[in-house]
Protein backbone atom coordinates (compact mmCIF):
# COMPACT_ATOMS: atom_id res chain seq x y z
CA UNK A 1 0.00 0.00 0.00
CA UNK A 2 1.25 3.24 -1.18
CA UNK A 3 1.98 5.90 1.73
CA UNK A 4 1.28 9.28 2.11
CA UNK A 5 2.13 12.32 4.42
CA UNK A 6 -0.99 14.51 4.85
CA UNK A 7 -0.12 18.33 5.94
CA UNK A 8 -3.12 18.07 8.91
CA UNK A 9 -4.84 20.93 10.96
CA UNK A 10 -7.74 19.36 12.04
CA UNK A 11 -10.19 21.39 10.35
CA UNK A 12 -12.76 20.47 7.37
CA UNK A 13 -10.31 20.75 4.23
CA UNK A 14 -8.16 18.63 5.96
CA UNK A 15 -10.52 15.92 7.74
CA UNK A 16 -11.59 15.75 4.30
CA UNK A 17 -8.54 15.14 2.43
CA UNK A 18 -7.79 12.27 4.63
CA UNK A 19 -11.02 10.24 4.31
CA UNK A 20 -10.65 10.73 0.75
CA UNK A 21 -7.24 9.61 0.30
CA UNK A 22 -7.60 6.30 2.34
CA UNK A 23 -10.94 5.25 0.76
CA UNK A 24 -11.32 6.81 -2.45
CA UNK A 25 -7.31 6.50 -3.33
CA UNK A 26 -6.87 3.32 -1.24
CA UNK A 27 -3.49 5.14 0.48
CA UNK A 28 -2.38 4.42 3.98
CA UNK A 29 -2.34 7.77 5.11
CA UNK A 30 0.24 9.14 7.85
CA UNK A 31 -0.74 13.00 9.25
CA UNK A 32 1.44 16.00 10.38
CA UNK A 33 0.53 18.68 12.09
CA UNK A 34 3.41 21.65 12.92
CA UNK A 35 2.80 23.61 15.22
CA UNK A 36 4.06 27.21 15.19
CA UNK A 37 2.85 28.27 18.41
CA UNK A 38 -0.79 28.35 17.57
CA UNK A 39 -1.60 24.97 19.81
CA UNK A 40 -1.42 24.13 23.08
CA UNK A 41 -1.34 20.89 24.45
CA UNK A 42 -4.92 19.89 25.24
CA UNK A 43 -5.62 20.90 21.59
CA UNK A 44 -2.54 18.93 19.74
CA UNK A 45 -3.85 15.77 22.15
CA UNK A 46 -7.68 16.38 20.68
CA UNK A 47 -6.56 17.03 16.90
CA UNK A 48 -4.37 13.67 17.55
CA UNK A 49 -7.41 11.72 18.67
CA UNK A 50 -9.74 12.94 15.69
CA UNK A 51 -6.71 12.23 12.79
CA UNK A 52 -6.60 8.44 14.07
CA UNK A 53 -10.68 8.58 14.16
CA UNK A 54 -11.08 9.53 10.35
CA UNK A 55 -8.80 7.14 9.48
CA UNK A 56 -4.91 7.87 9.93
CA UNK A 57 -2.17 5.04 10.34
CA UNK A 58 0.01 7.74 12.22
CA UNK A 59 -0.35 10.92 13.51
CA UNK A 60 2.25 13.20 14.69
CA UNK A 61 2.58 17.15 16.26
CA UNK A 62 5.17 18.44 15.86
CA UNK A 63 6.41 22.01 17.44
CA UNK A 64 8.70 23.94 16.00
CA UNK A 65 8.18 27.06 17.08
CA UNK A 66 11.51 28.07 18.26
CA UNK A 67 13.15 27.45 15.08
CA UNK A 68 10.27 29.32 13.47
CA UNK A 69 11.57 32.30 15.82
CA UNK A 70 15.56 31.91 14.42
CA UNK A 71 14.55 31.29 11.20
CA UNK A 72 11.55 33.87 10.32
CA UNK A 73 10.22 35.87 12.61
CA UNK A 74 13.45 37.66 14.06
CA UNK A 75 14.15 38.69 10.34
CA UNK A 76 10.74 39.78 10.31
CA UNK A 77 11.28 42.08 13.12
CA UNK A 78 14.94 43.07 11.41
CA UNK A 79 13.09 44.00 8.62
CA UNK A 80 9.83 45.78 10.12
CA UNK A 81 8.25 43.65 7.85
CA UNK A 82 4.33 44.79 7.01
CA UNK A 83 3.07 43.74 3.64
CA UNK A 84 1.59 46.44 2.11
CA UNK A 85 1.93 48.40 5.33
CA UNK A 86 -0.72 46.46 7.36
CA UNK A 87 0.15 42.89 7.45
CA UNK A 88 2.65 40.92 9.76
CA UNK A 89 2.96 38.10 7.36
CA UNK A 90 1.22 36.15 10.37
CA UNK A 91 0.03 33.35 8.37
CA UNK A 92 2.08 33.43 5.20
CA UNK A 93 5.66 33.19 7.47
CA UNK A 94 4.01 30.05 8.84
CA UNK A 95 2.86 28.21 6.20
CA UNK A 96 6.52 28.49 4.67
CA UNK A 97 7.92 26.74 7.78
CA UNK A 98 4.43 24.24 7.86
CA UNK A 99 5.23 23.25 4.07
CA UNK A 100 9.63 22.75 5.37
CA UNK A 101 8.85 20.35 8.23
CA UNK A 102 6.12 18.89 6.39
CA UNK A 103 8.31 17.53 3.22
CA UNK A 104 11.18 16.57 5.53
CA UNK A 105 8.61 14.88 7.73
CA UNK A 106 7.63 12.63 4.75
CA UNK A 107 10.89 11.97 3.25
CA UNK A 108 11.41 10.53 6.89
CA UNK A 109 9.10 8.10 7.14
CA UNK A 110 9.17 7.27 3.26
CA UNK A 111 6.22 8.34 1.94
CA UNK A 112 5.79 7.69 -2.07
CA UNK A 113 3.38 11.66 -1.83
CA UNK A 114 2.30 14.37 0.50
CA UNK A 115 -0.58 15.71 0.59
CA UNK A 116 -2.15 19.50 1.81
CA UNK A 117 -5.92 20.39 1.64
CA UNK A 118 -5.16 24.20 0.18
CA UNK A 119 -8.03 25.08 -2.76
CA UNK A 120 -6.85 26.25 -6.46
CA UNK A 121 -7.75 30.11 -5.67
CA UNK A 122 -5.61 31.29 -2.94
CA UNK A 123 -1.43 31.67 -2.01
CA UNK A 124 -1.00 28.64 0.40
CA UNK A 125 -0.97 26.28 -2.70
CA UNK A 126 2.02 27.83 -3.96
CA UNK A 127 3.78 28.39 -0.93
CA UNK A 128 3.05 24.16 -0.21
CA UNK A 129 4.09 22.93 -3.35
CA UNK A 130 7.64 25.77 -4.02
CA UNK A 131 8.47 24.10 -1.20
CA UNK A 132 7.44 20.12 -1.66
CA UNK A 133 9.14 20.53 -5.18
CA UNK A 134 12.38 21.85 -4.13
CA UNK A 135 13.21 19.93 -1.06
CA UNK A 136 11.70 16.74 -2.48
CA UNK A 137 11.23 16.76 -6.06
CA UNK A 138 11.00 12.43 -6.07
CA UNK A 139 7.66 12.81 -3.71
CA UNK A 140 4.65 13.33 -5.36
CA UNK A 141 1.93 16.15 -4.40
CA UNK A 142 -1.86 15.55 -3.89
CA UNK A 143 -4.26 17.86 -3.79
CA UNK A 144 -7.90 16.12 -3.79
CA UNK A 145 -9.35 20.38 -2.88
CA UNK A 146 -7.43 22.18 -5.54
CA UNK A 147 -8.14 19.09 -8.29
CA UNK A 148 -11.88 18.45 -7.61
CA UNK A 149 -12.77 22.10 -7.24
CA UNK A 150 -14.53 21.06 -4.31
CA UNK A 151 -16.90 23.93 -2.61
CA UNK A 152 -17.12 23.66 1.41
CA UNK A 153 -20.65 22.26 1.20
CA UNK A 154 -19.45 19.24 -1.03
CA UNK A 155 -16.85 18.63 1.62
CA UNK A 156 -19.43 18.41 4.53
CA UNK A 157 -21.48 16.31 2.81
CA UNK A 158 -18.94 13.86 1.85
CA UNK A 159 -17.85 13.45 5.58
CA UNK A 160 -21.27 13.04 6.49
CA UNK A 161 -21.68 10.15 4.03
CA UNK A 162 -18.74 8.61 5.54
CA UNK A 163 -19.71 8.88 8.78
CA UNK A 164 -18.30 11.39 10.11
CA UNK A 165 -20.59 14.29 11.65
CA UNK A 166 -19.49 17.17 13.26
CA UNK A 167 -20.99 20.82 13.11
CA UNK A 168 -19.17 22.44 10.82
CA UNK A 169 -20.65 25.59 9.92
CA UNK A 170 -20.73 26.33 13.36
CA UNK A 171 -17.40 27.91 13.13
CA UNK A 172 -18.65 31.40 10.94
CA UNK A 173 -15.28 32.00 10.66
CA UNK A 174 -11.93 30.40 10.10
CA UNK A 175 -9.57 30.92 12.78
CA UNK A 176 -5.78 30.52 12.04
CA UNK A 177 -3.85 30.92 15.01
CA UNK A 178 -0.06 31.25 15.13
CA UNK A 179 2.93 32.91 17.40
CA UNK A 180 3.22 35.43 15.13
CA UNK A 181 -1.19 36.92 14.85
CA UNK A 182 -3.75 35.02 14.13
CA UNK A 183 -5.76 35.51 11.09
CA UNK A 184 -9.75 35.53 10.58
CA UNK A 185 -11.52 35.04 7.68
CA UNK A 186 -15.45 35.38 7.28
CA UNK A 187 -18.25 36.35 4.78
CA UNK A 188 -17.68 39.79 5.40
CA UNK A 189 -13.76 39.61 4.29
CA UNK A 190 -15.34 37.74 0.69
CA UNK A 191 -16.46 41.24 0.19
CA UNK A 192 -14.87 44.91 -0.27
CA UNK A 193 -17.46 46.65 1.87
CA UNK A 194 -18.23 44.78 5.11
CA UNK A 195 -15.79 44.79 8.10
CA UNK A 196 -15.84 41.59 10.24
CA UNK A 197 -18.02 42.31 13.21
CA UNK A 198 -16.14 42.68 17.40
CA UNK A 199 -16.80 38.80 18.54
CA UNK A 200 -15.07 37.21 15.19
CA UNK A 201 -11.81 38.06 16.70
CA UNK A 202 -10.67 35.76 19.63
CA UNK A 203 -9.38 38.25 21.83
CA UNK A 204 -12.11 40.83 23.45
CA UNK A 205 -11.49 44.15 25.00
CA UNK A 206 -11.28 43.43 28.83
CA UNK A 207 -9.16 46.54 29.99
CA UNK A 208 -10.11 50.34 29.91
CA UNK A 209 -7.52 53.30 30.32
CA UNK A 210 -4.29 53.51 29.89
CA UNK A 211 -1.17 51.45 30.62
CA UNK A 212 2.51 51.76 30.17
CA UNK A 213 4.94 49.10 28.83
CA UNK A 214 8.70 49.34 28.72
CA UNK A 215 10.29 46.91 25.75
CA UNK A 216 13.65 46.13 26.02
CA UNK A 217 15.57 45.45 22.77
CA UNK A 218 18.74 44.41 22.18
CA UNK A 219 20.52 44.03 19.42
CA UNK A 220 17.51 44.43 17.46
CA UNK A 221 15.77 41.19 19.82
CA UNK A 222 12.95 41.70 21.92
CA UNK A 223 14.55 40.53 25.43
CA UNK A 224 12.50 42.19 28.28
CA UNK A 225 9.31 43.44 29.59
CA UNK A 226 8.92 46.19 31.99
CA UNK A 227 12.25 45.29 33.30
CA UNK A 228 12.13 41.61 33.09
CA UNK A 229 14.06 39.22 30.89
CA UNK A 230 13.41 36.68 29.19
CA UNK A 231 13.51 35.03 25.84
CA UNK A 232 12.17 36.85 22.50
CA UNK A 233 9.37 33.91 22.56
CA UNK A 234 7.93 34.16 26.18
CA UNK A 235 8.29 37.91 25.50
CA UNK A 236 6.13 37.99 22.35
CA UNK A 237 3.65 35.43 24.29
CA UNK A 238 3.61 37.69 27.31
CA UNK A 239 3.34 41.24 25.25
CA UNK A 240 0.41 39.47 23.43
CA UNK A 241 -1.59 38.70 26.34
CA UNK A 242 -1.05 42.01 27.60
CA UNK A 243 -2.45 43.55 24.96
CA UNK A 244 -5.07 41.32 23.76
CA UNK A 245 -7.07 42.79 27.35
CA UNK A 246 -7.14 46.33 25.31
CA UNK A 247 -8.09 44.60 21.89
CA UNK A 248 -4.98 45.80 19.93
CA UNK A 249 -3.97 44.63 17.19
CA UNK A 250 -6.89 44.17 15.02
CA UNK A 251 -7.26 45.18 10.81
CA UNK A 252 -7.94 43.95 7.33
CA UNK A 253 -4.94 43.02 4.93
CA UNK A 254 -5.87 43.38 1.44
CA UNK A 255 -3.21 42.61 -0.93
CA UNK A 256 -2.46 41.31 -4.06
CA UNK A 257 -2.51 37.57 -3.89
CA UNK A 258 0.38 35.24 -5.97
CA UNK A 259 -1.98 34.32 -8.47
CA UNK A 260 -3.01 37.61 -9.18
CA UNK A 261 -6.24 38.30 -7.76
CA UNK A 262 -7.22 40.51 -4.86
CA UNK A 263 -7.31 39.14 -1.60
CA UNK A 264 -8.77 40.21 2.00
CA UNK A 265 -8.40 38.83 5.38
CA UNK A 266 -8.78 40.30 8.57
CA UNK A 267 -6.13 39.74 11.59
CA UNK A 268 -5.64 40.39 14.68
CA UNK A 269 -1.72 40.16 15.57
CA UNK A 270 -0.98 42.86 18.88
CA UNK A 271 2.88 42.11 19.79
CA UNK A 272 3.65 41.56 15.83
CA UNK A 273 2.41 45.11 15.40
CA UNK A 274 3.48 46.69 18.55
CA UNK A 275 7.06 44.84 18.45
CA UNK A 276 7.64 45.96 14.67
CA UNK A 277 6.47 49.68 15.22
CA UNK A 278 8.79 49.88 18.54
CA UNK A 279 11.34 48.10 17.12
CA UNK A 280 11.42 50.73 14.05
CA UNK A 281 11.18 53.73 16.14
CA UNK A 282 14.17 52.41 18.22
CA UNK A 283 15.79 52.08 14.56
CA UNK A 284 15.27 55.63 13.76
CA UNK A 285 17.66 56.74 17.02
CA UNK A 286 19.97 54.46 16.74
CA UNK A 287 20.54 53.56 12.55
CA UNK A 288 22.10 55.87 10.13
CA UNK A 289 20.22 57.27 7.39
CA UNK A 290 21.53 55.08 4.45
CA UNK A 291 21.14 52.37 6.91
CA UNK A 292 17.51 53.03 6.88
CA UNK A 293 16.97 53.73 3.36
CA UNK A 294 18.25 50.30 2.25
CA UNK A 295 16.35 48.42 5.51
CA UNK A 296 13.80 49.80 3.80
CA UNK A 297 14.37 48.48 0.54
CA UNK A 298 15.59 45.14 1.38
CA UNK A 299 13.35 44.67 4.19
CA UNK A 300 10.15 45.25 1.73
CA UNK A 301 11.94 42.76 -0.44
CA UNK A 302 12.21 39.73 1.74
CA UNK A 303 8.49 40.44 2.98
CA UNK A 304 7.53 39.91 -0.56
CA UNK A 305 9.67 37.41 -1.05
CA UNK A 306 8.68 35.33 2.05
CA UNK A 307 5.10 35.93 1.44
CA UNK A 308 4.74 34.29 -2.10
CA UNK A 309 6.58 31.43 -0.96
CA UNK A 310 10.33 32.30 -2.30
CA UNK A 311 11.92 31.52 1.10
CA UNK A 312 14.02 28.75 0.18
CA UNK A 313 16.04 31.05 -2.92
CA UNK A 314 19.73 32.29 -1.91
CA UNK A 315 19.26 35.74 -2.06
CA UNK A 316 16.73 35.42 1.39
CA UNK A 317 19.39 34.41 3.09
CA UNK A 318 21.86 36.91 1.36
CA UNK A 319 19.37 39.65 2.93
CA UNK A 320 19.20 37.84 5.87
CA UNK A 321 22.43 38.56 6.76
CA UNK A 322 22.78 42.31 5.68
CA UNK A 323 19.24 42.48 8.02
CA UNK A 324 20.97 40.91 10.84
CA UNK A 325 24.26 43.31 10.41
CA UNK A 326 22.15 46.26 10.62
CA UNK A 327 20.76 45.25 14.11
CA UNK A 328 24.51 45.72 16.39
CA UNK A 329 23.57 49.25 17.56
CA UNK A 330 19.69 48.16 17.55
CA UNK A 331 19.85 48.36 21.62
CA UNK A 332 17.71 50.24 24.06
CA UNK A 333 14.49 50.36 25.69
CA UNK A 334 11.02 51.84 24.13
CA UNK A 335 7.96 53.16 26.30
CA UNK A 336 4.90 52.28 24.53
CA UNK A 337 1.52 52.96 25.86
CA UNK A 338 -1.54 51.01 25.88
CA UNK A 339 -5.33 51.84 25.45
CA UNK A 340 -8.38 50.05 24.07
CA UNK A 341 -8.02 49.24 20.38
CA UNK A 342 -4.65 51.12 20.19
CA UNK A 343 -1.52 51.95 21.24
CA UNK A 344 0.46 54.76 21.00
CA UNK A 345 5.37 54.82 20.90
CA UNK A 346 5.99 57.23 23.55
CA UNK A 347 9.74 57.51 23.20
CA UNK A 348 12.71 55.58 24.06
CA UNK A 349 15.95 55.32 25.60
CA UNK A 350 19.05 53.93 24.53
CA UNK A 351 23.40 54.48 24.81
CA UNK A 352 23.18 54.36 21.19
CA UNK A 353 20.80 57.05 20.23
CA UNK A 354 22.28 58.98 17.50
CA UNK A 355 20.13 62.06 18.42
CA UNK A 356 22.59 63.39 20.46
CA UNK A 357 22.50 67.20 21.86
CA UNK A 358 25.95 67.33 22.38
CA UNK A 359 26.53 67.73 18.34
CA UNK A 360 23.12 70.03 17.88
CA UNK A 361 19.84 69.97 18.54
CA UNK A 362 17.43 70.19 15.61
CA UNK A 363 16.20 73.74 15.03
CA UNK A 364 17.92 75.44 17.70
CA UNK A 365 21.70 75.19 18.28
CA UNK A 366 24.47 74.25 16.09
CA UNK A 367 27.36 73.26 18.70
CA UNK A 368 29.43 71.45 16.05
CA UNK A 369 29.68 73.74 13.22
CA UNK A 370 29.49 77.95 12.69
CA UNK A 371 27.68 79.63 10.46
CA UNK A 372 29.99 79.98 7.83
CA UNK A 373 30.77 76.13 7.84
CA UNK A 374 26.69 75.85 7.33
CA UNK A 375 27.01 78.79 4.29
CA UNK A 376 29.83 76.93 2.99
CA UNK A 377 27.87 73.21 3.35
CA UNK A 378 24.86 75.02 2.05
CA UNK A 379 26.74 76.29 -1.31
CA UNK A 380 28.74 73.30 -2.30
CA UNK A 381 25.26 71.17 -1.34
CA UNK A 382 23.88 73.19 -4.53
CA UNK A 383 26.53 73.64 -6.97
CA UNK A 384 24.75 70.15 -9.07
CA UNK A 385 21.42 71.89 -9.42
CA UNK A 386 22.89 75.51 -9.74
CA UNK A 387 25.35 74.12 -12.89
CA UNK A 388 22.00 72.52 -14.31
CA UNK A 389 19.93 75.30 -14.47
CA UNK A 390 22.53 77.52 -15.64
CA UNK A 391 23.53 75.45 -18.64
CA UNK A 392 20.32 74.84 -19.39
CA UNK A 393 18.81 78.22 -18.98
CA UNK A 394 15.50 77.39 -16.71
CA UNK A 395 13.53 80.07 -15.73
CA UNK A 396 11.72 77.50 -12.96
CA UNK A 397 8.63 79.54 -13.73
Amino acid sequence: MKKVVLAYSGGLDTSYCLKYLKNEKGYEVHTVLINTGGFDEAELAAIEERAYELGSAQHANLTIVDKYYDKAIKYLIYGNVLKNNTYPLSVSAERVFQAIEAIKYAKSVGAEAIAHGSTGAGNDQIRFDLIFQTIAPEIEIITPIRDLKLSRQEEVDYLSKNGVHYSWEKAQYSINKGLWGTSVGGKETLTSNQTLPSEAYPSQLQKTGEEKVTLQFEKGQLVGINGTLDTPIKNIVALEKLANAYAIGRDTHVGDTIIGIKGRVGFEAAAPLIIIKAHHLLEKHTLGKWQQYWKEQLGNWYGMLFHEGQFLDPVMRNIEAFLEDTQTTVNGTVIVSLKPYHFTLDGIESENDLMNTSFGQYGEMNNAWTSDDAKGFIKILGNAQNIFSSVNKLTHD
